[in-house]
């Protein structure tokens, strides 16, 4: 039987189901994620194993792992062989998960979840489990991987949404993941794309599905790399990536104490042609660590930014994560959610002063408040280009994207609409200026505002006032005045009535 999406969906959040009141919401991801993965992955080896035998008549050959495009799994450990164990099943769980990361280093660090310490996942709960997943192939076959891909991307945001606020810290809304893809989406085979507080790998997946689905090209031709200081949120984004065909590299620990993706030879970064991120906003930072930066990332100003606001500090990093024209370079693009305050908080200055005078901001696009989970103040999303087209040298587009016409309001959050996505992306990408929603200003400009980049000193954001049809209005009082007078020639009847003076 072939599932449709929504059915798939629902198949996989039912896991949640059987574990529910056995572990808290926030650990559902770290015993569910990993089993789905290697459902998946066991049902597609099997299918290509039984292929390979088929054509090589020979098993051991046929286990050759260069003859395979998923993760081998060593023999004794397909689902069916975990289906058929009924004692110590968090036992085997954790032997299968060790063995088929011996089998394939690359899988190193995914598989976190221990079972054996999860009390209450006992061995009628986690059977249950099993053979709940057991009811469909997950092979390539049987659900496409793009689908496959999709519904792994709905349990992670269902489970970021069980969380609630905490799950706000690994998961970016679709709809602002999308907007910010859209922003720098001028995509060729062979870019390398980077997100280095990379979460679940939501920025990467989008770009790799807007590649292939809107542009109609290969996202199997691009790069993907994210590092990510969460060893649990780290390996579902590896999970993430490789369920989803991508050809990409997820790292741990923090991008700005310890940045993985380095060139020894030169010791510098590694340049991307597009970073994506959705930085924690405000965050500490090991300022006093990195005053003598070895890749000179926070030279912007003599001072750095405070240890206690690590804002500045991400952006400075992504700036230089971005390949440069001046290198023999074509260039670079980043799309990054920020906080508000990063574009007029008055300490800050001397950054955006920076930034602008190298003439690397080519657009800042207001949001509207109450967009995330873990967070309900408004944001912005900050694009940056190395290699801006002549046309828009000198000039910076602001858009003012927080009114109604943009979004709608949901049970717990607000969520951009396709037509306020539209919207902006249309503006931006023609330059326009449009009364009220986008308006293109010169760097002298912004100079004269020292350097202050509060949308509201370039688009008129307050609320238009209604037009006033005078004649309209003094009919109405008129009438108003003429049913005053029946009013207290009835009331003085009554009284004369009444014998009242």
């Amino acid at each position: 039987m072939t599932l449709s999406l929504q059915e798939l969906d629902s198949h996989l959040f039912k896991c949640a189901d059987i574990i529910r009141d056995a572990v808290d919401p926030t650990d559902y991801k770290e015993f569910i994620l990993p089993l789905v993965y290697y459902k998946a992955v066991s049902d597609e080896f099997e299918k290509q194993y039984e292929e390979n035998v088929e054509k090589y008549g020979d098993e051991e050959l046929a286990r050759r792992p260069n003859l395979y495009d998923v993760p081998v799994v060593p023999e004794g450990y397909l689902w069916d062989d975990l289906r058929a164990v009924s004692d110590n099943v968090d036992q085997a769980l954790n032997e299968a998960f060790d063995a088929v990361t011996d089998e394939n280093p690359e899988l190193q660090g995914v598989f976190r979840a221990d079972y054996i310490d999860a009390d209450a996942l006992d061995d009628d709960r986690l059977g249950r489990l099993v053979e709940h997943l057991s009811t469909h192939d997950l092979d390539r076959d049987s659900i496409p991987p793009d689908m496959l891909g999709e519904a792994y991307m709905d349990l992670v945001r269902q489970f970021a949404e069980e969380e609630g606020k905490s799950g706000g810290q690994f998961f970016t809304p679709p709809h602002i993941v999308n907007l910010c893809v859209r922003l720098i989406d001028e995509f060729e085979d062979g870019m390398t794309f980077h997100d280095p507080t990379v979460g679940s790998g939501g920025m990467l997946i989008e770009a790799a599905r807007y590649y292939r689905e809107e542009q109609g090209g290969d996202s199997t031709k691009m790069t993907f790399t994210g590092q990510e200081v969460n060893p649990d949120i780290a390996a579902i984004a590896k999970m993430n990536l490789s369920i989803h065909g991508l050809d990409g590299e997820i790292e741990r620990e923090d991008s700005l104490s310890k940045p993985a993706f380095t060139n020894e030879e030169s010791n510098e970064l590694t340049r991307f042609d597009r970073v994506l991120a959705n930085f924690p906003f405000s965050a500490d930072w090991d300022k006093d660590g990195l005053q003598d930066d070895p890749y000179e990332r926070f030279n912007w100003h003599e001072k750095l930014p405070r240890a206690d606001r690590g804002d500045y500090a991400f952006i400075m990093h992504m700036a230089k994560q971005l390949r440069r024209p001046e290198r023999d370079e074509a260039g670079g693009k980043a799309a990054i959610v920020i906080p508000h305050g990063v574009l007029f908080r008055k300490h800050e200055g001397r950054y955006r002063t920076h930034m602008l005078e190298e003439d690397m901001v080519e657009a800042i696009v207001g949001l509207p408040e109450n967009l995330f989970q873990n967070n309900s103040i408004p944001s912005a999303i900050l694009v940056l280009n190395t290699n801006k087209p002549a046309e828009r040298e000198d000039e910076v587009q602001f858009i003012h994207a927080a009114d109604e016409a943009f979004y709608e309001e949901l049970s717990n959050q607000n969520e951009l609409t396709r037509d306020g996505l539209d919207h902006i992306v249309g503006n931006f990408r023609e330059w326009t200026t449009e009364e009220r929603v986008s308006r293109t200003v010169s760097l002298d400009e912004i100079r004269e505002n020292d350097y202050n980049l509060n949308i509201a000193l370039y688009v008129d954001t307050t609320e238009p006032e209604e037009d006033i049809d005078v004649g309209k209005e003094l009919a109405k009082l008129r009438e108003l005045q003429d049913k005053r007078g029946e009013i207290e020639e009835t009331m003085s009847q009554h009284m004369e009535a009444l014998s009242y003076e």
